[in-house]
């Protein structure tokens, strides 16, 4: 016996999105996975600034995160504002 996978279908599902679309959400997860990458780097070296005594300028490894943060915000609130465009209720 198997269980039902959800997942199943997402290969289909993304198969029929708009190309710039799935373009645009790649170029979030790559960002944010590079910055959390570069997060988790940081952290395993101890750190940067004070007693860590790596420059404050590492810190600059993990704007990918921000870039990806404020795009992913910014499709969100693009999706959500079309979506709202669609169910506006018909005029009499």
């Amino acid at each position: 016996m198997g269980t039902l996978d959800p997942l199943e279908g997402s290969l289909l599902i993304l198969a029929g999105k708009d190309r710039g679309t799935v373009l645009y959400w790649a170029c979030v997860f790559g960002l944010i996975a590079v910055g959390v990458g570069a997060l988790f780097g940081l952290s395993a070296v101890g750190g940067i600034g004070g007693q860590a005594g790596h420059s404050m300028w590492w810190g600059v490894l993990l704007l990918p995160y921000l870039a990806g943060w404020l795009m992913a915000l910014a499709g969100g609130v693009a999706g959500l504002a079309g979506f709202c465009e669609g169910r506006q209720p018909a005029h009499a």
